[in-house]
């Protein structure tokens, strides 16, 4: 399986590399890292101040030629009704995103500056692996340690592994 990565806007670099070690590490998969993309153009949502995910995704299946392409952005990023997402991704889809926005912010919901720099980077790979989890056909799952677990929001992202768990590790397989 090739995963193509996209940043999308300026995505510093400890970025990329944590989301191509994330995939590398779980999937045992080949990572490429592409040039920048321009923000999408209408992806922009004046009322909310937020971008849709969805342009996101599309973007990174037009521009990546992977078998699954995921989209990375700093940018925060909303889907439908829900205030934010993390990242979004279609079930057996071949695009999806990661917005690396509010990973940053501590567990109690304050600014990051109490969080290590590895706590970020550990949330970065578990939803990276998520995401794509997602287009491999990975539903949620109920274990709580499992990075296919729901975690709305960055403490439950802390509670996760980066690793799937037996019974979601068998479905890829």
């Amino acid at each position: 399986m090739l995963v193509d990565i996209v940043p999308v806007g300026e995505v510093p670099a400890h970025v990329k590399r944590a989301a191509s070690e994330g995939l590398r590490s779980v999937y045992g998969c080949d990572v490429t890292v592409h040039d920048p993309q321009s923000l999408p153009r209408d992806a922009f949502d004046t009322q909310r101040s937020q971008y849709a995910a969805e342009e996101f995704i599309q973007l990174a299946e037009r521009v990546g030629s992977g078998s699954k392409n995921i989209a990375v952005t700093t940018k925060d990023l909303f889907y439908r009704r829900r205030n934010y997402v993390f990242g979004l991704a279609y079930l057996d889809g071949s695009g999806s995103v990661v917005s690396t926005y509010r990973l940053q912010t501590s567990s109690d919901g304050g600014l990051a500056e109490s969080d290590s720099e590895d706590v970020y980077q550990d949330r970065i790979r578990k939803e990276i692996v998520h995401e794509i989890g997602h287009t491999l056909g990975l539903e949620h799952c109920d274990n709580k340690r499992c990075v296919m677990n729901f975690s709305p929001t960055v403490r439950e992202v802390d509670v996760k592994e980066e690793t799937l768990c037996g019974t979601c590790q068998r479905q890829v397989l």
